[in-house]
């Protein structure tokens, strides 16, 4: 492989890494609950909120409660919204706050 090659390959991994913020719900279909919550890596929050659930060490009670009694199979993971990479950071959180805030009132959520 070519140092041009190999340049433009870690070019693409790094590209392909850059992480995307956004909004996200987790939904009990037990209860019909929803939590929704903000993330500077939505892509990755999936994998990170259920490894602490499956370990019972999740801070927001009310989830946690939720997934003990139900388990894993009564809840869903979905991405509500994503924000542009183009934002600065302040940015960037003022609008996970109000989007987040949104989606709350629109689900009838608790936020986490």
């Amino acid at each position: 492989m070519s140092r041009i090659d190999r340049k433009a390959l870690v070019a693409a991994y790094k590209e392909e890494q850059t992480p995307v913020a956004g909004v996200y719900a987790v939904i009990c279909g037990a209860t019909g609950e929803a939590w929704v919550g903000r993330s500077l890596n939505i892509d990755r929050q999936q994998n990170s909120l259920w490894f602490t659930l499956k370990s019972g060490t999740f801070a927001y009670r009310a989830l946690q409660s939720a997934w003990t009694e139900h388990g894993e199979g009564a809840f869903r993971f979905e991405q509500l919204d994503r924000l542009c990479d183009d934002l600065s950071p302040m940015a960037r959180d003022t609008e996970l706050k109000e989007r987040s805030t949104r989606w709350r009132d629109r689900l009838g959520a608790e936020g986490i």
